[in-house]
């Protein structure tokens, strides 16, 4: 067990270089979190879906890290928020994140995993992101077609705890139906990782919304874009009838 002096000086060390934004993941036991324990967040790719369910987060008392290839695009979104909100670079989110949100353009998913695998490795990571063809290529589509979503992105995120989630709805459905009276709006989540999946759960529950777990990452083809469980503007028990899960 490392000393008092030994984290006093790992402490000023990650003060005295900007640590104070990594300084909580760096002494939180790996893996460990209390249920209902606010968590930092980091947001890569800080648009319409990110920056919609990063606020939901904020607001729910999470302290949630935004980021962007140019970070000094949101500082207004971060100055709405108040002091839980900040924002940085992809390493930086990577860092200070428990847990991460992606919701980029799917083709940066490969460059992400290329050029940030090492610091990607070991993270929970709730992937939003949807692949199209106009916007994609029709290779990678067709290879998200054959393969299934979840387990093309665990390939291009490799080593990390990967689940899918927030992907199959617009941004403005998620902003005005989060927090709405019960029964809540239903989010399908996949995972192969059940320690990833419980606090992904939890944290789609923190955004406003009722968690559905479809199964692991090969199932998340089920509510990709053209499966039968996208764009469903359901309850939980209408989501697991429309899929035949379990009640």
């Amino acid at each position: 067990m490392a000393s008092e002096d030994s984290i006093d000086r790992r402490r000023r060390v990650l003060l005295g270089t900007g640590g104070a934004v990594i300084l909580s993941a760096a002494l939180r036991p790996a893996g460990i979190w209390a249920q209902g324990a606010k968590m930092a967040i980091g947001v890569i790719g800080s648009g319409h879906i990110g920056g919609t369910i990063g606020s939901l987060w904020v607001k729910n008392g999470h302290r949630v890290l935004f980021s962007s290839r140019h970070p000094d695009e949101l500082k207004e979104l971060v100055a709405g928020l108040g002091h839980l909100a900040q924002a940085g670079t992809v390493e930086q989110a990577i860092a200070f994140g428990d847990a991460l949100l992606i919701a980029v353009p799917y083709k940066a998913l490969p460059d992400l995993g290329k050029d940030y695998g090492a610091a990607l490795k070991g993270k929970i990571v709730l992937d939003a992101c949807n692949s199209t063809t106009a916007r994609d290529g029709a290779e990678l589509t067709d290879e998200v077609n054959k393969n299934g979503i979840g387990l093309t992105s665990q390939k291009y995120l490799p080593g990390t705890r990967l689940v899918r989630a927030f992907n199959t709805m617009n941004y403005k459905i998620f902003a005005s139906e989060a927090n709405r009276p019960d029964p809540k709006l239903a989010i399908p989540i996949a995972g192969d990782d059940a320690q990833a999946v419980r606090i992904a759960a939890g944290l789609v529950r923190d955004a406003g919304f009722d968690p559905v777990t479809v199964g692991k990452l090969a199932d998340a083809s089920r509510f990709q874009m053209g499966a039968p469980g996208f764009g469903q503007r359901v309850t939980a028990a209408e989501l697991k009838q429309k899929l035949n899960l379990a009640p």
